[in-house]
C-alpha cells in the first residue's frame, strides 16, 4: 500500500511539474523585445535642420560587440550627417553600455529608475526569471515525501524549461549647441578611504545645452541564449538612441 501511495505521489508530483513547465513555454515561446528608458529627451524642435552629429559610445560591459555602426547606420536613414570632429557637430551624441547579461525584472526597474549614472542594482546578473513551474504547487503536499518528490520534479523539469530575459543597460548623453551660453555647476564627492570626503564644486560655462538618460534594451523567451537575443537587442537599443534625435 505504502508503495502504491508513493507511486501515486510520483505521478502527480511529474504531471503538475510538466504542466508548469508546459504553461511558461506556451506562454514564452516567442521572442518579446523591449526598450525602456529612464528619461524623455526633449530637443530643441527649431533646431532640428541642422542634421551634423558626433557619435561616441563606448562599451564597458564584459560582452564583445559595437553598437556604434547600427546608430550610425539608423541616423545616416534619418538625414544625419556623421562628423569624425566633434567641433563641427551640431549635436554630440555619447554613450556607454554599462551592463549585458541576464536580469531580473525588479532589479531591471530599478536600475532604469535610478537614472543616468545611477547604481545598478546588484541582482542584474545571473537571474533566471521565474522558473520553470509555479512556486506555490509544492505546498500541497506539505513537509514530508510529497514535497520531496515535487520538489525533485519541478527540478527536473525547471532544468529543462526557463523563463530567461536579457538586457543591454545603456547610458546616455546628447549635448546640443546652443546660442546663448550655458552655465554649469559639477559637484563630486570624493571618498578619502572610509572616515572623510572631499567635495568639489566647479562652476563653467558652455555653449551646449546637455541632457542624459538611461536606456535598457531586453529580451524575454523561453530558454533563451545570450547569443540568439544579441542581434534584437541591439537593433532595439539603436533604434531608441537615433529615435531621440
Amino acid at each position: 500500500m505504502k508503495m502504491l501511495k508513493c507511486a501515486g505521489l510520483v505521478l502527480i508530483a511529474v504531471l503538475l511539474a510538466s504542466c508548469s513547465a508546459m504553461q511558461v513555454a506556451l506562454e514564452k515561446k516567442d521572442l518579446k523585445v523591449e526598450t525602456r528608458m529612464s528619461d524623455t529627451i526633449f530637443l530643441d524642435i527649431e533646431n532640428q535642420a541642422e542634421r551634423t552629429v558626433f557619435i561616441d559610445i563606448k562599451n564597458t560591459s564584459d560582452k564583445e560587440f559595437d553598437i556604434k555602426p547600427l546608430v550610425i547606420s539608423r541616423l545616416q536613414a534619418n538625414g544625419y550627417k556623421v562628423t569624425t570632429n566633434p567641433k563641427e557637430a551640431f549635436y554630440i551624441l555619447q554613450g556607454n553600455v554599462l551592463y549585458v547579461g541576464q536580469a531580473d525584472p525588479s532589479a531591471l526597474r530599478a536600475a532604469v529608475a535610478a537614472g543616468y549614472g545611477g547604481t545598478l542594482a546588484g541582482a542584474m546578473g545571473g537571474a533566471l526569471i521565474g522558473g520553470a513551474a509555479g512556486g506555490g504547487s509544492g505546498a500541497l503536499y506539505g513537509a514530508g515525501i510529497g514535497g520531496l518528490v515535487f520538489a525533485g520534479a519541478e527540478m527536473i523539469a525547471g532544468s529543462m524549461v526557463k523563463d530567461v530575459t536579457y538586457t543591454i543597460v545603456t547610458d546616455l548623453m546628447i549635448s546640443e549647441r546652443s546660442k546663448e551660453a550655458v552655465e554649469q555647476t559639477v559637484q563630486s564627492n570624493l571618498q578619502q578611504g572610509s572616515g572623510s570626503a572631499i567635495r568639489q564644486t566647479s562652476r563653467t560655462t558652455a555653449e551646449r545645452k546637455r541632457y542624459q538618460t538611461r536606456i535598457a534594451s531586453t529580451a524575454n523567451q523561453v530558454n533563451l541564449k545570450l547569443e540568439e537575443a544579441l542581434p534584437s537587442l541591439t537593433e532595439g537599443l539603436a533604434k531608441s538612441i537615433a529615435g531621440i534625435l
